[in-house]
């Protein structure tokens, strides 16, 4: 991770995102061909729906033959938490004219948010589209991509999680945290020690009774919460 805010640094700084999304989303892509979707609607599925937990809701639902009010429903509960996070970035972009904003905040993803936050740290809280962009396109059309690929070939691989394509998401994601937690000099680390706790105990009780893609909703709003506190009342 560098200081630059430039199209290069953008582009080589995503490379882990990009490489870690091929994974799961072919496996998005041998799913919907295993329920009867079409190359072509997953295209359009990757193309309009930039979501890969979002997705493998919509492909359940759509084959189950649910009611469309319930597919939209669900579809804006489990991604929900991407307010949250747009709420957080904006600042960082507030010097960007607003078509740069609305371009930038479709390609907004957990990892594009965790990758924006981490270069905060290194850039004096400033993020410019010409850095951001080139970040964030990439892993985009690595989901159109992968997803057709694993339309187009799942058929030769009925079960791609032997192959251990899943973990390279949760591989990233350790990896975002360390970056994190190792170049954020503005919170005690004690602190982020402690949320990083409370945080693993909330998400193992939570998933004995709440559904998983409404956890990570629930988690984030009460430990943001939990760490405002905690910041404020002890460090």
């Amino acid at each position: 991770m560098s200081h630059d805010l430039d199209p290069r640094a953008g582009l080589r700084e995503t490379l882990p995102i990009v490489f870690s999304y091929f994974g799961i989303c072919f496996a998005i892509g041998v799913i919907a061909q295993t329920n009867g979707f079409t190359p072509l609607l997953v295209l359009l599925l990757s193309l309009f729906v930039y979501a890969g937990s979002v997705q493998f809701v919509i492909i359940g639902l759509l084959a189950s033959q649910s009611p469309i009010l319930a597919i939209f429903g669900a579809a804006f509960l489990v991604n929900a938490r991407i307010i949250l996070m747009s709420l957080t970035v904006a600042p960082h972009f507030h010097e960007q004219k607003l078509w740069k904003n609305i371009l930038m905040a479709s390609l907004l993803t957990d990892e594009t948010f965790a990758l924006a936050m981490n270069k905060a740290n290194y850039t004096g809280s400033k993020l410019t589209f010409r850095w951001f962009y080139p970040a964030a396109l990439p892993p985009y059309l690595m989901m159109i991509g992968a997803s057709m690929s694993g339309a187009l070939l799942g058929r030769y691989i009925p079960d791609p999680e032997q192959l251990g394509l899943d973990f390279a998401i949760v591989a990233m994601f350790i990896g975002l945290v360390y970056l994190q937690l190792s170049a954020d000099r503005t919170l005690d680390r004690r602190l982020q020690t402690i949320m990083v706790a409370i945080v693993f105990v909330f998400i193992y009780i939570g998933l004995i009774f709440i559904p998983a893609n409404l956890l990570i909703l629930v988690v984030t709003l009460v430990g943001c919460l939990l760490g405002v506190v905690l910041k404020h009342v002890f460090f």
